[in-house]
């Protein structure tokens, strides 16, 4: 009578990737796999969950710097490092898609760029994106940052540096920490004077987005660029 096998051990989240895709996999599983292993007395699943708790979801996860990487018990200079990069290797992908031009029947590639950007932080931020007559991204520049409910915008400052990337249309973003991303009065003031600047210099300004960690509001899809 053979000896009775013992049982075979589930499959790590590597190898159920690699036989079977990303897509099967649970969220902790896919960190578990980039962060390798966990602390003493745990698995890199077990540290992968406690991120995603801590952090309160995968994207504020992904959008913490490095000082409060480094606070959680775990994670070394190693990990924290790997995480800053997975980040930013979504940034650059996202602004590879603006590079090779903007369908504006898709706005939603603006909106994702953007909230991946600006939707995490916890201060005002405000950026423009200059794009060349084909709407193709040449450059994204911060403007300016601001307290939690304000953020000076100068318009002059926008259309030098307009004509300084050679752009022909400019998108402007800015988030709203609160969460609310209906526009404020000023946000609407902001967006007429700066459109009627680049007017002056040939620049069409094509959208103001109100980006919140959910999602973005466009003021052109409202009628209010």
């Amino acid at each position: 009578m053979p000896f009775d096998r013992p049982p075979l051990q589930a499959e790590r989240p590597r190898e159920r990737l690699l036989a079977h895709g990303a897509r099967v996999l649970t969220t902790p599983e896919l960190l578990a796999i980039v962060l390798r292993t966990g602390p003493r007395g745990s698995d890199a699943v077990d540290l992968a969950r406690g991120l995603i708790s801590r952090f309160k979801g995968l994207r504020g996860l992904l959008s913490a710097d490095a000082q409060a990487l480094l606070k959680v018990p775990g994670l070394g200079p190693a990990k924290t490092c790997e995480l800053l990069a997975i980040n930013e290797l979504n940034r650059r992908a996202l602004a590879e898609t603006l590079q090779a031009g903007i369908d504006l029947d898709q706005p939603q590639r603006v909106k994702h760029y953007c909230i991946a950007m600006l939707g995490h932080l916890r201060v005002e931020h405000c950026m423009a994106l200059y794009l060349d007559s084909q709407y193709r991204l040449v450059a994204a520049e911060e403007l300016a940052r601001g307290t939690l409910s304000q953020a000076s915008i100068y318009p002059r400052e926008v259309v030098r540096a307009g004509l300084r990337h050679h752009a022909a249309a400019l998108i402007l973003a800015h988030n709203h920490p609160s969460g609310v991303s209906e526009p404020s009065q000023a946000d609407l003031a902001l967006t007429r004077h700066l459109k009627h600047a680049l007017a002056l210099v040939d620049i069409r300004l094509l959208d103001h987005l109100i980006v919140t960690a959910q999602g973005a509001v466009s003021l052109a899809e409202r009628g209010q660029v």
